[in-house]
This record gives C-alpha cells, structure tokens and sequence, in this order.
C-alpha cells in the first residue's frame, strides 16, 4: 500500500474536526520514512510530501488550513516542526513512521572582574599563550548579535577553521560582511516565533537578522568569549579590561529569541540546535529556558532531546538554571551543565544614613553627586493610595518636591519607570528597599539606591517614629574585596522535580551585576525613553551565569581535548569550592544561612583546579540511554533521544546508578539502605596514586563506601566503588532534606561530590 493511498485511507476515518491550528515538533521514524518515501531526495522532502499529501487528502479544506511546515530536523532529531490543525496531527499519529508529537513550548530569557575573581591571569595558566592557540568554536544561542562591537573584532585571528561549516546569513540590516575571522557564523530562526505570534517579525522594533535588538545576546557572547577590550565600564564603574572566559574563541551565533508575547519558542531552539551541530560547533551556551519556569519530563522536552544528540557528537552544553528562585530549578537533563548565579566580590556601595543616626550599605550604579540630608517620604507621606509603589497618578508633587522617595517594586513597572516617574514629580531621590539582604544594582540616571531587607525594616519603623524624617545617600562608586561568593536569591534551586535521583543545579558562577557587551542602539536600561548609550553594561541573572561557564568549557577543551563533554563537567563540579573568601560557608541571600547544594550544587566553580581534577566521573552516551531506561521511558520516548537504541529485557541499573558526580537519594517510607556504584578515571600527575575516602554524612544518614581505598597504578586507569546510604532515623528536618559529601583524598588532590538525601 503506498504512503498516499494510506494517508486517504486516514483522512477518511476522521470526523469533523476544530480548525484551530498550533505548532508541534514531531518525531518521524528514520527508516520508516525512507522507506515510505524513497523518492524523496532528502528529509524536508520527504516531509513536504508527507505533509502535502495530507493537505490533499483533508475532508474540510476550506475550514482547515493546510499544514504549515516550518522546520526540517536530521541531525538534533529526526522530523520536524509545523503548525498543524488536530485533524492533521491525528493523521500523521496513525502513520507507521509517527513516533511522538510534542507542542512547541514558549520560552524566555533567563565583565570587567569577574575573570580575576575566577583566578584567570593574562600569559598564566589556562590564559597562557599556548592554552589559547587552538581553534574552539563557542555557539551561542540567544538574541542575536551587535557584530560592530570591539568584543567581537577579529584582529589578531587567524583563518576560520576548516572544518567549520557555518553560514553567516544576511537580513535586515546585516549582511555576510558583518561576519569575520572571530565572529564566523551567524544565523536566525523565527518561524516558531511567527507562527506563535500569527504574523511576521515587527522590523520596526527588531531586526529580522542575526542583528541583536535586545542586548542579552550581546552580553553573553561576550562573557563567554568575547575580546579584550580596555577601559570598559559603566559611566566609569566597574573599571577595567573586559574579556570572555575563553577570549580567543571563535563565535557562532544563531538568534531565536525576539519580542514578547511569543519570544522564544522551542522550535526556533531545536532548529538551532540542529545547525549548530552540522556547523560545527565546540560548545553551546544557552541563557533559555522554559516560560513557565522548572522543568518537563526528558521525553516532553524538545531542547533535552535536540541536545542529546549534540552531547553524542562530542559538544559540551551550558544551560542557566532559571530566575524564579526559590522556585524549582530548570534545564534538568543529566547531559546538559546546568548553572546556577552567584555574586562576586565586586560591588556598588551607597551608604544610606537615616536622621536617627542609623547607617545602612546598599547598591547603587549611580555615578552622580551624593544627596545631603533630605526629608524621606513613603506612602500616605508621599500621595494616595498605593503611592508605596511610585506608579503613575499615585504621588502628590507638593509632598514629594526636593524629597527621597521610597519606593516599593511591583511587577509590571520596574524600577527604570519608578525613577522616571518620581523625577517628573520633582522627587530628588529615591531608596529602594528590597526583601532579600542583597539586592541588586539598577542602573539609574537618578539619585537611586537598593537596601535589604534589615534597612527597609529600619527605614519603616524610623519613618512610623517622627513626623520629620530625613536622610541621606552617598555613592561610593566600585568597591572590591566584598564578601563572596553568595548565593543569588532569584537563582533556581532543587530539588529537581524531574527526578530526585539527580541534582540539580550542577555548580554556580559568578550571574550577577556582570559587565559585559552592549548594542549601541539600546538604552542600559532597555527602556525607549531612556537615551542613554553604552559600550558595556552591567546585567544579573543565570543567564549572566552560563555563559562564564560555557567559556570555562571552552578552555578546559582547549587543554584537555580528549575529554568528553561529561569529563568537562566532571572535572568542574567535583573541584567545585563551598567556602567564600572569608573561609566560612558560602551565604545563601535567599534565607541569609548557608547554601544547600539545592542552591549551589556542587559548589562554585574553580576553574585552575578543574585543568587538574585528579578523577573524573566519566559518562558514555549510551549510558544516559541506560539511565532513561532505568526511568522505566518505553520505545517509543527512548526513539526520542535516539532510534537506533533498545532497553536490554532485564536492566539491574537504577537511576542513582548513573556515573554522575553528585549523589541525589530519595527515600520512601519503605527504604532503609540504598547503594550506588561509581566508576572514576585516574587523570592525575603522577598516575600512581592511592586515594582515600572523605564522608561527611547527612544528618540522620549513615553512609559506607566499598573499597575506601582507590589505589591507580597508570593514567586512565579506572576503578569502581559502591556508597551505601542508611537511614538511621526517619525523617530529620522540616523540609524532609538533609546534605553531606563524599571526597576522594589524595597527597595532590581532593575530589569532593555533594550528597543530598530526600524523603518522600
């Protein structure tokens, strides 16, 4: 029976059905298309044919738009995407070659110093010249680009590299000549987008190119390996020489994200994905993830899939952990690195003195003169009702006039407006107080100040303590030396809800008040009334995060590039570090207490220790297969990840049991011991190393390792253990976690992994 006559037969056993049309990406079955197709000359035609032939076939043609394809995948996946009315996904279900339909999701966005702070210096270490020569390509998948920009000159580079098979492909104002021997590839995906949104890419307020009109993939592609650049700062804060963590990378950019309300979509994502694989790329860093924040099972997410086949093809993937924290965590597949934001020691001090004496360090970006004692105004002292939060219509100008206004935050207005608002009103100031201890930085053009949470309590009860209340603000520009690392509030955390069995953030970087490149067409502020223009500018979030790492990767490949993309990951998490620079445990702002590996992972990165793990916690490919096995996934979810592999009958892995190097156990009510098993390589200088066991248990938890000797005689070497967990007594604090680690002690090195047990 040929493929049409089938596809007839279908159409005819469907009623009538909704017009409504709505983008999946869909997985084919390779060999069963080409078999049901042998005339097509590649893979879009045969899903051109296959698509047509439904069109054909459809019994309500005039209600139902035909089939709209707008993406081929071969190499990320096998199928496509295309916006589809139910009557047409219903036929292509039914087909032999169907394996499993999913609906396009919306997604969104998730430095002068930060490089010294990770201990890189100019002509040493992983920065000396031969560290650097070698060509590394770093894909960036994000906004787009600003080419012009002196982070992403190519003076200096040689050749692009032979084996790239990139593009750099022209559009609204840019065009191939953009492209150079740095930045080599550029390219842009908006058919997911457009057929989100329902019409085209509004080119009056963006570019329909691999031009940026955002700026966030500017940012990135800078901090994972732009240029150096001296003298970048912002109007002379953060002072210094930017550069990317890898700054000799070569950079491909491919832009999916454009304007709200559709912003990203993930088939835009996986088309980009799946070129950047035939490009050629080393690394990916995406600051995406999922609009509605925390994560999908593996076999729903399309970008976890489309990664997967990159991961089998040798590329290391960077991807941020979310902003919705405390909030669950996103970008939860074992394969992908999934980071975390962190501060560093940097920070923009201004000292807010209140009448009663009272003095109080916040954060300011503020170059201006510092404000002399002024009347302090908030709320019914300021205007009408919800005049706390300084939005439009709710300040009284004879009340606020040549006053510090404070004003809370509300979704919906940022603080740009709130400024902007109380300086047409005649304010002269404005403090704005922050629930969590350390806030961020805004970058203001008026008199303007963050303050935690133990100031806002302060600055309330002074205001509720005299009819006369008056203050102060100093701007202290930048400052250094601060304490850090800590813990972000807004970063995501664990548990991963996906599964317990795995940890999830992997390790933090430095995400917040990050200096980095700017478009020249957009305000620091990102508002259009704002006409300001900048070279650099100073953002926060985790998507400031994984780029620092995506360019860490980048380096350690150039050193070690006989790594696979999970040695990479290995080597930075379990040389991880959890002290700050005052020797004591690193702060988590969320709750001012030490950070839990929900928060921090395996700790914060340390780049100069990972070029020299001493043992990796290598993972195969086929291993991640074995694991989602172990999730109990069926054919048709493991086809997703590859087609060519099958689940053995008889499976005595458990997901623990994946080589990770970090240890998540969950507990039921029925467990009392739990054991796992781990295989290390010996990579260490000298091979012949004998390593000893280091447990810190969790609270409640009494944990064995056999052997808790590892004794290597030759580089490569590798050698397995087994760590058995037991309860000792039930449940043992209120959120039902508790955390210790487990370290592999040498004379020459310590390779720590955390431990996190959940009851459930």
């Amino acid at each position: 029976m040929t493929s049409l006559v089938l596809v007839a037969l279908i159409m005819a056993t469907i009623s009538a059905a909704s017009v409504d049309s709505r983008t999946y990406i869909v997985h084919m079955d390779e060999s069963k298309m080409k078999t049901s197709y042998p005339s097509a000359a590649n893979s879009k035609g045969m899903f051109e044919e296959m698509l047509d032939s439904i069109s054909q076939f459809s019994t309500d043609s005039e209600a139902t738009p035909p089939p709209r394809l707008l993406y081929t995948y071969d190499t990320a996946i096998f199928g496509f995407a295309a916006k589809l009315s139910p009557m047409h996904l219903e036929s292509i279900r039914k087909m032999d070659a169907f394996v499993v339909a999913i609906p396009d999701r919306s997604m969104r966005l998730h430095t002068t110093h930060s490089y010294q702070f990770l201990g890189l210096e100019q002509g040493r270490g992983l920065w000396h010249a031969s560290n650097l020569e070698s060509d590394v390509i770093i894909g960036v998948i994000d906004t787009g680009i600003w080419p012009e920009h002196p982070s992403f000159q190519d003076h200096g580079f040689g050749p692009v590299p032979a084996r790239w098979k990139g593009a750099c492909e022209s559009g609204t104002n840019f065009s191939s000549l953009n492209c150079n021997r740095k930045l080599i590839g550029a390219r842009y995906f908006f058919k997911g987008y457009e057929a989100a949104l329902g019409r085209s890419v509004n080119e009056t307020t963006n570019f329909k190119s691999p031009r940026d009109r955002n700026g966030h993939g500017t940012h990135c592609a800078s901090t994972a390996g732009g240029n150096l650049v001296h003298n970048a700062s912002f109007y002379g804060l953060a002072n210094g020489v930017a550069a990317g963590m890898r700054y000799t990378s070569r950079i491909a950019v491919y832009k999916v994200c454009w304007e709200a309300p559709a912003g990203c979509t993930e088939s835009d994502q996986v088309a980009a994905i799946d070129q950047a694989i035939k490009d050629g790329v080393d690394v990916v860093s995406m600051s995406i993830g999922n609009a509605r924040g925390g994560a999908d099972p593996y076999f729903k997410d399309s970008t976890a899939q489309a990664a997967f086949r990159g991961i089998q093809r040798g590329i290391f993937f960077s991807l941020s952990a979310g902003n919705e924290g405390p909030r669950t965590v996103g970008n939860t597949a074992p394969w992908l690195m999934t980071v975390a934001a962190s501060y560093i020691d940097r920070s923009f001090p201004a000292i807010l003195k209140l009448g009663n004496g009272q003095i109080f360090e916040g954060f300011s970006l503020y170059s201006g003169k510092s404000l002399k004692e002024l009347q302090i105004v908030y709320g019914p002292t300021a205007g009408k009702k919800f005049a706390q939060y300084c939005v439009p219509k709710t300040l009284s100008p004879k009340l606020v006039k040549g006053k510090v206004v404070v004003c809370e935050q509300i979704r919906g207005f940022d603080t740009y407006q709130q400024a902007e608002y109380v300086k047409s009103v005649g304010g002269a100031g404005i403090i704005f107080p922050d629930t969590g201890e350390i806030p961020n930085a805004y970058p203001s053009m008026f008199p303007a100040a963050s303050v935690g949470d133990v100031a806002r309590k302060a600055i309330i009860s002074y205001l509720n303590s005299t009819k006369s209340p008056t203050a102060s603000l100093t701007f202290k520009g930048t400052a250094y030396g601060k304490r850090a690392p800590m813990m972000a509030a807004f970063s995501s955390r664990g548990p991963n809800l996906v599964g317990l069995d795995l940890l999830k953030p992997d390790l933090t970087a430095p995400g917040v008040n990050i200096l980095a490149a700017w478009p020249s067409i957009i305000s620091p502020s990102e508002e259009e009334g704002d006409k300001r223009r900048v070279r650099f500018n100073l953002l926060s979030g985790t998507s400031m995060a994984c780029p620092h790492v995506s360019g860490l990767a980048a380096l350690l490949i150039s050193r070690h590039k006989e790594w696979s993309p999970a040695a990479v990951k290995s080597a930075m998490m379990t040389t991880a570090y959890n002290l700050d620079n005052r020797g004591s445990p690193i702060k988590d702002v969320y709750h001012g207490g030490p950070a839990t590996p929900f928060a921090i992972g395996s700790g914060h990165v340390d780049i100069q220790k990972a070029s020299d793990p001493g043992l990796l916690y290598d993972i195969h490919p086929h291993e991640y297969l074995h694991y989602l096995c172990s999730l109990n996934y069926s054919p048709s979810q493991i086809a997703l990840f590859d087609q060519n592999f099958t689940c053995p009958k008889k499976t005595t892995m458990q997901p623990g049991d994946l080589n990770y190097p970090s240890f998540a156990v969950p507990f039921n009510s029925d467990a009392v011991t739990i054991t796992y098993r781990r295989t290390v390589t010996n990579v260490g200088n000298p091979p012949v190393a004998t390593y000893k066991v280091q447990v810190k248990e969790p609270i409640g938890i009494s944990v064995r390792v056999k052997p808790n000797i590892l004794s290597f005689k030759m580089h490569g070497q590798k050698l397995q253990y087994k760590v058995s967990f037991t309860v000792k007594r039930p449940f043992i604090e209120s959120d039902g976690s508790s955390f210790g680690s487990l370290t592999w002690v040498s004379e020459k090195y310590a390779v720590r992994s955390p431990i996190v047990i959940t009851y459930i």
